[in-house]
């Protein structure tokens, strides 16, 4: 029997693109609202703690603000590799080493003073997700490596590196023996933006950072050439643009932004370095970058609602005892509806002739 064949169209609708995640935010929710009532969780109370009440507060309002901001740093250079068919999923250890390097300055030197300190750790956290990113890049363009494989790995392994530091020569003598470094000082904390708050500077940042990546995705001749090497790679070839600058780049920017995002997050509402900073940025960015269309804008709405579900899930399990393991299905159910929308979207069903029959 003929079976049905899945062809690109020529032209997507762009008010269907738009309408595609509302469409999988939809579909994740009802399916998982039927979940909760099989697990014995009402629906309703779980409905209000994850998606209401997160906004009845200043403070849990600024909570969303809080995660949003890292969620959509990294998902921002996550998706200029992907959208380059570079695929980074490494994210999260590149987090991890840029924490670790960021860290490096107020453990070393616990006594330095000045406004120089916390900029300083933001740069040496950019940069240890930049060369944690690199060792992915260089096995990808000199070893054939798969880029996804290495770069999950490596997320491991800066686990680990962080276990031995903390557990080691990093922990704090003063600790009680908890796997820590000393708190940092207060020069080497990120400045409030909203008084009362845990909303730091950081928050300014990325946004600055989105309006760059909007600019290098939409109007640069870089992010042109990525583009053109992620969907005609043929085209790209011929034109001359070089296949491995692309590699290079796309984990680099990746890297640097989840680096960066590590280093706010320990100078930031962390204020040391934990074995508990590893949280799973780097994997919610990878829905956050594709439930956003890999659009810079899009991706702005996503992390928004990524964020809210982060704090909603919270309140949740506290309120209307939700097992932690379902916000996570929550997630990954919205990743999948989303890329089966998008793929409606982007694509038709042709019938074989006779294949109705």
């Amino acid at each position: 029997m003929a079976l049905p064949k899945l062809v690109r169209r020529e032209h997507a609708s762009l008010p269907v693109l738009i309408a595609a995640p509302f469409v999988a935010l939809a579909i994740a929710g009802l399916s998982n609202l039927v979940l909760y009532a099989a697990i014995g969780v009402d629906p309703l109370a779980v409905f209000k703690a994850m998606l209401i009440d997160p906004f009845t507060s200043y403070f849990s309002f600024s909570e969303i603000l809080l995660k949003a901001g890292p969620l959509l740093l990294i998902a921002q250079g996550l998706a200029i590799g992907f959208r380059a068919k570079v695929f980074n999923i490494g994210a999260e250890g590149q987090f991890v080493l840029g924490a670790i390097f960021a860290s490096a300055i107020p453990v070393y030197m616990p006594q330095a003073s000045g406004a120089w300190i916390w900029p300083t750790m933001l740069v040496l956290g950019m940069l240890g997700g930049l060369a944690w990113a690199a060792i992915t890049a260089f096995w990808r363009v000199h070893l054939n490596a798969n880029e996804i494989l290495v770069s999950l790995m490596l997320s491991f392994v800066a686990i680990q590196i962080l276990n031995y530091l903390l557990l080691g020569p990093w922990k704090d003598p003063m600790g009680f023996n908890f796997p820590q470094s000393v708190m940092f000082q207060f020069d080497a904390l990120l400045p409030i933006l909203l008084p009362g708050t845990r909303v730091n500077i950081s928050l300014v940042i990325v946004l600055i950072l989105t309006i760059v990546a909007w600019f290098f995705v939409q109007r640069s001749f870089a992010g042109y050439r990525l583009e053109v090497g992620g969907l005609a790679p043929n085209a790209a070839r011929y034109a001359g643009f070089s296949q491995s600058g692309a590699i290079w780049l796309s984990l680099l920017i990746g890297g640097a932004a989840a680096g960066l995002s590590g280093a706010a997050e320990v100078a930031g509402p962390v204020g040391q370095l934990q074995r508990a900073i590893a949280t799973g940025y780097g994997y919610a960015a990878i829905i956050v970058a594709y439930l956003g269309g890999l659009h810079p804008i899009g991706i702005i709405f996503s992390a928004f609602l990524i964020a809210t579900l982060y704090i909603g899930g919270d309140n949740a399990m506290v309120s209307a005892g939700l097992p932690i393991a379902a916000v996570n299905v929550f997630q990954g159910t919205l990743l999948l509806a989303y890329l089966a929308a998008a793929t409606f979207v982007r694509h038709k069903l042709v019938w074989p002739p006779g294949a109705r029959a």
